[in-house]
């Protein structure tokens, strides 16, 4: 089992920045890959980026990546998701999720999100105009 917690979430005005914490507890082997997902009212999750956290290898959105970064601390078991140039439509519930890929992240992960075994409760991020 693992267990996912967000932290940072909150309200910023446009062009602000804001980092995102996931702290996660449990079996390593099922949390070989951490990911970071949104999803806004009325509008579909929305993959933002992931981390081999073996390797820190990263993967993102490539619509978001130029202002997301998601990066580790593997002493305190805990992914970020650094949010910078923030606009209303990133206005969205921000969740953390873990899984294992045994074979690796699947290329197209972005849209397809099978396979992210674990979920935290999310962090609403608002950016106001």
């Amino acid at each position: 089992q693992v267990q996912l917690v967000e932290f940072g979430g909150g309200s910023v005005q446009s062009g602000g920045s804001l980092t995102l914490s996931c702290a996660a507890s449990g079996s390593s082997h099922n949390r070989r890959f951490m990911g970071w997902f949104r999803q806004a009212p009325g509008k579909e999750r929305e993959a933002v980026a992931a981390i081999y956290v073996e390797k820190s290898a990263t993967y993102y959105n490539e619509a978001l990546k130029s202002r997301f970064t998601i990066s580790q601390d593997n002493a305190k078991n805990t992914v970020y998701l650094l949010m910078n140039d923030l606009k209303p439509e990133d206005t969205a519930l921000y969740y953390c999720a873990a899984g294992r890929f045994q074979f690796g992240l699947p290329s197209g992960w972005v849209r397809d999100s099978r396979g992210w075994d674990y979920w935290g409760q999310g962090t609403q991020v608002t950016v106001s105009s």
